[in-house]
């Protein structure tokens, strides 16, 4: 079966030009913005934390000295063997008219800005992520603004309007389309410069998070991680396959198959091949130990196998996008489970995965390729989303591909060479011979709140802590 082709309009003018960096293909159902409420906080201090030296760039804000670092609008704060931050004091109320249900409200809100951080190698694209919990009736909008390399900046853009929630007391998680400055431009949830050939790229960056709740209550967001994965990949079509390492370990991954559930729940983009991105994040969060309860499953038909995927197809969608294939949105989603957290970053070679899976981290990979490009998937797909559970003896990938008839042919082994050159790769040239973008390793990893030692170690030297 073929993943549901990319709505993600992904921004690279210049994608058939010989120049240029990587854009992410968009995955089997994506996202969009809208500008936060709040008032600009003035730039704070650059971030002195010793920068990974990677033409990938992952950098989050997650302990308690990280968020006395930034600049707080009546946020502070939430301790814990998390920390966090929740709103405090409201810094002011504002009006969001909602523009999938129509309803206007007030809202209070507080605001949290980070410290500047300075990528290790300036960047055509960037992906925002957040671990956040948010109780009915409150939300949270997450924003970046960039420096540019030439020393102008972006305008502050919407990376996300975000709640965990699906009820009359919550606004519809959403992404924001037509966020532009002429020289950058989001897409769903992706930043990326618009003419990479130009030389002109993202050297620096800051994270706004505005916390929303129902005014005259003392509810409240909080908010544990909050980061950003920048890049500057170069143009391939063609990967040099990794020689394998650590392999020889498969996860013992649940198996959920997308496919049996085409045509259901059609206002959450009618499940099937639209599902691949919340079915493999269904399949980690179990793996984690994680699930619904059966009373946040009893919305779902009775009839219906597997109704944790439709559970986790629901509160992925972004209402924008129209679609469950939100990088970011799948992410908080997965974080919203007892202490998991995750992150949306790239990889550069199936050895960072097998270091993953050697430590017990599966890892959810995005990829695009014709079907004669992957032997054993049956299928072709313009983006889809599937699960690296681990390797052969020889360094073949184990993968979980959510794109299989029913739960029981879910597991596969692809070869080596042909999976790292769809999922590394930052262009390919579709049936027709078009020239079109490859997602560059882009992954999603879920992982624990408190992870062991080797499994800490692992993380940070793919620069995630």
């Amino acid at each position: 079966m073929t993943s549901s082709a990319p709505r993600r309009t992904v921004l690279a003018a210049a994608l058939a030009a010989a120049a240029g960096a990587a854009t992410p293909s968009a995955q089997a159902a994506g996202a969009s913005r809208a500008p936060a409420a709040g008032t600009a906080a003035a730039p704070t201090a650059p971030d002195t934390a010793a920068p990974r030296k990677s033409l990938v760039d992952y950098h989050a804000w997650t302990t308690a000295a990280d968020w006395a670092r930034g600049h707080a609008r009546g946020t502070g704060l939430a301790p814990g063997a998390r920390p966090g931050i929740r709103l405090v004091h409201p810094a002011g109320t504002v009006d969001y008219r909602d523009p999938h249900t129509g309803r206007s409200a007030a809202w209070e809100y507080a605001t949290w800005t980070s410290p500047v951080h300075t990528l290790t190698a300036p960047a055509t694209e960037a992906v925002a992520s957040w671990n956040a919990h948010t109780p009915p009736g409150t939300w949270i909008a997450v924003e970046l603004r960039g420096g540019y390399s030439d020393g102008g900046h972006t305008p502050w853009y919407v990376m996300g309007r975000w709640t965990s929630g699906d009820g009359d007391a919550d606004i519809r998680r959403t992404s924001l389309d037509g966020q532009k400055d002429g020289r950058s431009s989001i897409s769903t949830d992706t930043f990326a410069i618009d003419t990479p050939a130009s030389g002109l790229r993202l050297a620096s960056y800051e994270l706004r998070a505005t916390l929303h709740r129902r005014p005259g209550t003392r509810l409240t967001p909080t908010v544990w991680r909050l980061g950003a994965m920048g890049s500057d990949l170069p143009d391939r079509f063609e990967v040099p396959p990794s020689a394998p390492g650590r392999v020889g370990r498969e996860l013992v991954v649940p198996r959920y198959s997308q496919e049996i559930h085409k045509g259901q729940y059609p206002q959450y983009d009618n499940g099937g091949e639209a599902w691949c991105s919340p079915t493999s994040s269904q399949m980690i969060i179990e793996f984690w130990g994680r699930k619904p309860t059966q009373q946040q499953l009893s919305w779902v038909n009775p009839d219906y196998a597997d109704p944790q995927v439709c559970h986790a197809a629901r509160y992925t969608f972004d209402y924008q996008y129209d679609g469950c294939g939100n990088w970011p949105f799948n992410a908080a989603y997965a974080a919203t489970y007892r202490d998991l957290q995750s992150v949306v970053t790239r990889l550069t070679s199936l050895t960072d995965a097998e270091r993953l899976i050697h430590v017990g981290i599966p890892v959810i990979t995005s990829q695009s390729f014709l079907k004669t490009e992957l032997d054993g998937a049956g299928y072709g797909t313009a983006g889809h989303l599937m699960t690296v559970i681990g390797f052969t003896k020889t360094g073949d990938v184990i993968a979980n591909d959510p794109a299989s008839p029913d739960d029981a042919a879910v597991r596969h082994v692809y070869k080596r060479s042909q999976f790292e050159t769809i999922w590394l790769r930052t262009k390919r040239k579709d049936a027709n011979g078009q020239v079109k973008s490859g997602s560059g390793g882009v992954c999603y990893l879920y992982f624990p709140a408190h992870p062991t030692a080797s499994q800490r170690q692992v993380l940070a030297e793919l620069g995630v802590r």
